[in-house]
């Protein structure tokens, strides 16, 4: 299909209104396995944080749609993950399913199983393919958490792996693997629940996917396929073209860490070639692997290159499919901890930290090379707020229980045209997961949590700022003790600016104890907390972009108004001057603009708006 026809003419007109219908009716298929996931999963990281991705295929493992789904999970991995299946099970039939989480065959990390089930038709051609990825609560790790981040290889890890194991035949289970799941992960009916929500959501998606085939045929429907393709490719052209030519190198460093001391510096170089509308993003100069769970998979190093290019882009009208990846390019090698990793090396926390900071890289490198667009970064991630909670439940006969929490982490970082989205959570994640409520937490787990809000004056300050950092503290219920377990960045290196904005607050972990006290934690590990004592989360704030002075001062009022910047910040970091009864001094605004532009006396935040609100 060739954007370049005139749109007048009626053939035209037929294959882009046939088009955009088809794009609808498959992305309605998406969203209809994502709701059945989203409705019958049995663990509150399912069915409150949403965190799961449901997608169609191309028989040939390409990407077509992926409605609503997590970055990370999505823009690499179930195009390598399809391959896998094939490879392994060349002869595919209607009613198999399959089970994969191999971080080293195409997947996230091992706490997301991918339900699998190709859609053949009634001549017993395989056609497309439906994927659900959806993060366990517990997966057989040998602590009580899906992220390892101390485990220094896969053995420490011990997580279940399954390598395009078939675990349906005939749509009849085989029993062998659900056996081994339910024997070896601690809450074995928990999974169950989840497992069966996974499988309803690809099976309803191979009955829709059966019954578009029937009513239009499968050949339109291969033709559409590639038309999508092209007309997506064509969009990420235009979208390329406006960025001028450039090449950058940027690099950041994660925090210290178990197994890696002095932290892991991540660099990322990023081409633009404006005239052949192509993006390269090289992750080839990094260190090796490392004795730790924080290396990356194939899927993920490549996946959080692509979502800060797409983030960057600052056209939401590119739709990111297998079309508009062929304009993209990214670099890896083997043994890298940011590239394709080398079995035992652990990938257990492969789809946030360092993947967060590859992502943040990227676009800021975008950003220094064409004014206008890339973003600032985003805050890291994981803190307690965010982290897996674990332990004996006394209102039901003392039965375990484990789940990620979703309790508080923002830090969305500042864009050319926007503030930090405040709910993004993770670069990787882009907001598609949802915060927890605090009601249902507490209905569903021993817990209490006695406080919730957004800090003060912890924003990257910019043109447009970053989410401030918000704080969370939460503790056992009486007559049980609660395990909190997290691997927390950004406790040394924040999210920083971009194009003359500033850097976020840091993320800060501590422990009230029953007397009150207040006592650091490392930023990974876990705390074992008895009654009486609680977890403080300060999660982390996103970077600015733009000069601080730039930003409208209505925004800045606004601000001041939510109580989210002080009226001192106000006045010291954006130059807003306030009348007596509180109202902008225009003109005193601009006097005081100009003097904290020429003397550079704009205050830079230090970390210390998080420390505080620990206390």
């Amino acid at each position: 299909m060739q954007l370049a026809a005139d749109p007048d003419q009626p053939q035209q007109r037929t294959n882009v209104v046939r088009m955009a219908l088809l794009t609808n009716r498959l992305q309605a298929i998406a969203r209809r396995m994502q709701n059945t996931l989203f409705r019958t999963g049995r663990s509150g990281i399912l069915n409150t944080a949403h965190d799961f991705s449901c997608v169609v295929l191309t028989a040939d493992c390409r990407l077509l749609v992926a409605a609503e789904s997590l970055p990370i999970h999505v823009m690499t991995g179930p195009d390598i993950i399809a391959r896998e299946i094939l490879t392994h099970h060349p002869e595919l039939k209607r009613g198999d399913a399959f089970l994969h989480n191999s971080p080293y065959h195409g997947n996230s990390h091992a706490a997301d199983f991918c339900t699998v089930v190709p859609v053949i038709d009634d001549q017993g051609v395989h056609r497309l393919t439906v994927l659900a990825k959806a993060h366990q609560a517990d997966c057989g790790n040998s602590l009580p958490t899906t992220y390892m981040g101390h485990a220094r290889d896969v053995y420490e890890e011990g997580a279940l792996i399954f390598h395009a194991v078939r675990i349906q035949k005939d749509y009849r289970d085989i029993d062998d693997i659900v056996r081994m799941c339910r024997l070896r992960i601690r809450v074995p009916d928990q999974w169950w629940g989840d497992y069966l929500a996974a499988l309803s959501a690809v099976r309803i998606g191979e009955q829709a996917l059966l019954e578009l085939g029937a009513d239009i045929g499968w050949e339109a429907l291969r033709a559409y396929s590639e038309d999508w393709f092209d007309y997506s490719e064509n969009r990420m052209i235009e979208a390329i073209r406006r960025l001028p030519s450039g090449r950058v190198t940027v690099t950041s460093r994660h925090d210290p860490f178990p197994g890696v001391p002095e932290g892991i510096p991540v660099r990322v170089t990023v081409g633009v070639d404006s005239e052949a509308a192509s993006i390269e993003v090289d992750l080839r100069d990094n260190p090796d692997c490392q004795p730790c769970g924080l290396n990356l998979t194939e899927s993920t190093a490549k996946g959080a290159a692509m979502v800060a290019v797409y983030n960057s882009l600052i056209d939401h009208s590119v739709p990111p499919n297998a079309g508009s990846f062929r304009r993209l390019r990214i670099l890896l090698r083997q043994n890298c901890c940011v590239g394709i990793p080398v079995h035992p090396f652990s990938c257990s926390v492969a789809t946030t930290n360092l993947a967060d900071r590859v992502s943040n890289s990227t676009q800021s490198a975008i950003a220094e090379i064409a004014a206008g667009f890339g973003m600032a970064e985003t805050g890291p991630i994981i803190p307690p707020g965010g982290g897996v909670i674990s332990g004996s439940d006394p209102r039901a006969g003392n039965a375990a229980f484990v789940n990620q929490v979703m309790l508080g982490i923002t830090g969305g970082a500042g864009t050319p045209v926007t503030d930090g989205w405040l709910l993004i959570i993770h670069v990787g994640n882009a907001g598609m997961c949802h915060h927890d409520s605090i009601e249902v937490d507490e209905l569903h787990h021993p817990i209490l949590v006695r406080h919730r809000g957004l800090v003060p004056d912890s924003e990257g300050a910019g043109r447009f700022r970053g989410a401030p950092g918000i704080r969370v503290e939460f503790g056992p219920t009486e007559g049980c003790t609660l395990d909190v377990l997290y691997t927390a960045d950004g406790t040394v290196t924040p999210a920083l600016g971009a194009q003359g904005g500033q850097p976020g607050s840091l993320l800060v972990a501590s422990k009230r104890t029953r007397a009150g006290d207040l006592e650091p934690l490392p930023a990974c590990g876990g705390v074992r907390l008895a009654p009486g004592e609680t977890v403080i989360s300060i999660a982390s704030g996103g970077g600015g972009y733009g000069s601080p002075l730039e930003r409208d001062h209505h925004r800045v009022k606004h601000d001041v108004d939510e109580g989210w910047i002080s009226p001192s910040r106000a006045t010291s970091v954006y130059g807003v001057a306030f009348d007596a009864a509180g109202g902008v001094d225009a003109e005193a605004t601009l006097v005081l603009r100009r003097r904290l532009a020429s003397d550079g006396s704009s205050t830079q935040p230090t970390g210390d708006a998080g420390r505080a609100a620990a206390s």
